[in-house]
């Protein structure tokens, strides 16, 4: 009996590794959170999804994800946002992938590796496959780091309950409280005041909906003076109502270079607009164009389209003096509530007469949620409820192949009030 007994405990043992083993296997190869998603978690999205998360302009995270406990109550809705490819936000067409500085994107892979994870049964995993936590420094939502100097609009200003669209200038001054000597900015960020700011136009930064800070690379900056004029453009916009009213009081964060730096390159700025056109009732797919023809050799620092809530796609072409042509951004989902300025991580050399061409397309159809009305034609307008048409960008001086700027001295000379998309 002893004998029997053993051997059938002996194949009972055996059929049950047997049959539990690729259970195990598969077990094994299940997404989990602390080894597979964590990482992606940490490289593309937690720089807006914490405690304080970067303030891209004025689209603030509306939660966190620096963990397990509280990534897992929002799963299913990443898995979503990610397999969509709405977020991370960007908007480039996937043909441009590695080309710009400031891509926000997932690989095919990443974007697997999380709706698979979701798809069986979001866990966690073992704790000891995590990543260390990333420890971010308290910035108080400034992109830019704290901010070496903030100036503010001159005073509070009450946008009134009637409000819906409202333009409104202020003037300053940058007195010796803000700086006493001239300084050469490395970075700087327009952080908005209230909800109710649409836009912000300053002579020192803008602010448009979902953009990035602005940094300036080694070897580029922009000249600040004592005493020197500051101004703040404003849009206002929201639903207008008894209780909406709010203060408001926008700031620009300064960033600065070490005292007795100076920079080497020269920057310029330019836009292709379109104010003529008419776009039909009810058109699902208007388009419009613009050029820009470079009077010299450049280097293409990065572009930013605009247009409003009737907003489609944007498509840029270069067309080069040998014949040839590229196709230099195609933006084919264009989101207004995300404006993002494509800033090259290699400046793109073009050389003179390049011909640039813009074409915008809109829809003003009823099955554009956005739209505000679909029965009417729209023109150009500074209203959101009309609409507009640019791409400003940034240029640069060529280098020869000495390492030397074709002429002039370092100095960022574009104008942030000047051209700028949705400036009027």
């Amino acid at each position: 009996m002893t004998p029997t007994n053993t051997w059938t405990s002996f194949g009972s043992l055996i059929a049950i590794i047997f049959f539990t083993a690729p259970a195990q296997a598969a077990d094994v190869s299940k997404p989990t959170f602390n080894k597979d998603v964590l990482p992606i978690l940490q490289e593309s999205c937690q720089v807006c999804h914490r405690p304080a998360g970067v303030n891209m302009g004025g689209m603030i995270a509306p939660m966190s994800l620096m963990n397990y406990k509280e990534a897992r109550p929002w799963a299913k809705a990443i898995a979503k946002q990610v397999a969509g490819r709405t977020m991370p936000p960007w908007h480039a067409a996937t043909e441009h992938q590695g080309q710009f500085e400031n891509e926000r994107t997932l690989t095919k892979e990443e974007v697997a590796t999380i709706v698979g994870w979701v798809e069986q049964g979001a866990v966690r995993g073992n704790p000891k496959d995590a990543p260390d936590a990333l420890q971010f420094d308290d910035t108080e939502g400034w992109g830019i780091g704290i901010p070496d100097a903030i100036v503010s609009m001159p005073e509070a200003y009450f946008v009134e309950d009637d409000v819906e669209d409202l333009y409104v200038d202020f003037e300053t001054t940058l007195g010796e409280d803000i700086l006493t000597e001239p300084r050469w900015v490395q970075a700087n960020q327009v952080r908005a005041g209230s909800e109710a700011v649409h836009h912000v136009i300053s002579s020192l930064g803008s602010l448009v909906p979902g953009g990035d800070p602005r940094f300036y690379r080694e070897g580029y900056g922009r000249l600040l003076k004592p005493g020197q004029e500051v101004s703040f453009k404003m849009h206002y916009h929201k639903e207008p109502g008894a209780g909406t009213g709010m203060w408001d009081q926008t700031k620009v964060g300064l960033k600065f270079y070490p005292e007795g730096y100076e920079p080497t390159y020269k920057f310029h700025g330019d836009s292709m607009g379109n104010f003529r056109f008419n776009i039909p009732a009810g058109d699902p797919n208007y388009s419009a164009k613009s050029e820009f023809i470079f009077p010299e050799d450049a280097r293409l620092v990065s572009f930013m389209p605009h247009m409003h809530v009737r907003g489609k796609a944007v498509e840029i072409m270069a067309f080069y003096p040998d014949g040839t042509a590229e196709r230099v951004l195609n933006v084919p989902q264009y989101d207004f509530n995300w404006q993002t300025t494509y800033e090259y991580g290699e400046y793109k050399f073009v050389p003179k007469g390049t011909r640039l061409e813009m074409t915008a397309w809109w829809d003003n159809s009823a099955e554009n949620e956005t739209n505000p009305d679909s029965t009417k034609n729209v023109r150009w307008g500074r209203p959101t409820t009309s609409e507009m048409m640019f791409a400003w960008m940034r240029y640069t001086d060529p280098v020869d192949a000495g390492g030397n700027i074709g002429d002039g001295d370092s100095v960022d000379e574009t104008n942030d009030e000047d051209g700028a998309p949705g400036s009027d």
